[in-house]
């Protein structure tokens, strides 16, 4: 039977940092029945610098045997509201990931994986790449969006680790402003237990008997 790796980038969503700051990501959909994926359907949402960082570490992973194709330029004057801009970007991007996903090389690249199939952050992508998480590639492929990978602990450490910015957001994410948003957050859910007389246990027990 041949082997079909089809992929599209769509859906380009305005995601805000804060009430000043915004940029742009895109759904990224994966249809397959190739022995290189364990999962054979998938849908995750990642920003323009995430795909500069994917092309970069291909690019070192294959030791320079492999010339990458170039990902879409950066446009200084790049316009989330312009829809032609957004478009023309959008292709481009789809048109680098069927390319890469022509290479058994890449295709079996443990950071491709995670970049396709989970919603990893980049922190967490070279994290477990080198074995430094609990969970393995694989582990993180098939149970990507359940709450084990993206608890208290997993927010804090990611708000300590600022993006690279590119040019679709005016500036990358402040992690104060977002640590400060959540003991914020904290305190109010203090105050709430503190007046419905339910203990963190109990609303522990609640929450995990939902997932």
């Amino acid at each position: 039977m041949q082997q079909v790796i089809s992929v599209w980038v769509r859906d380009p969503r305005i995601q805000k940092n804060d009430f000043w700051h915004a940029y742009m990501d895109y759904e990224i959909c994966l249809h397959t029945n190739s022995v290189f994926f364990n999962k054979k359907t998938s849908r995750v949402r990642r920003r323009f610098s995430e795909f500069v960082w994917l092309r970069q570490k291909l690019q070192e992973n294959s030791l320079l045997l492999l010339k990458l194709p170039e990902l879409p330029p950066k446009n200084p004057f790049f316009s989330l509201n312009n829809a032609q801009q957004v478009a023309d970007r959008m292709k481009g991007l789809e048109k680098f990931l069927e390319k890469i996903l022509q290479s058994n090389l890449v295709l079996s690249d443990s950071c491709l994986h995670l970049f396709l199939q989970s919603q990893l952050s980049i922190s967490k992508m070279e994290a477990c790449v080198a074995g430094k998480t609990s969970f393995t590639v694989a582990q993180a492929v098939q149970n990507c969006g359940l709450r084990r990978f993206h608890s208290e602990e997993d927010l804090q450490r990611d708000l300590g680790v600022s993006c690279d910015s590119d040019s679709d957001s005016s500036e990358s994410r402040d992690p104060r402003h977002k640590t400060k948003e959540l003991t914020l957050n904290k305190s109010r859910s203090a105050a709430i237990l503190d007046r419905r007389g339910t203990c963190p246990e109990e609303m522990l027990s609640c929450s995990n008997g939902s997932v």
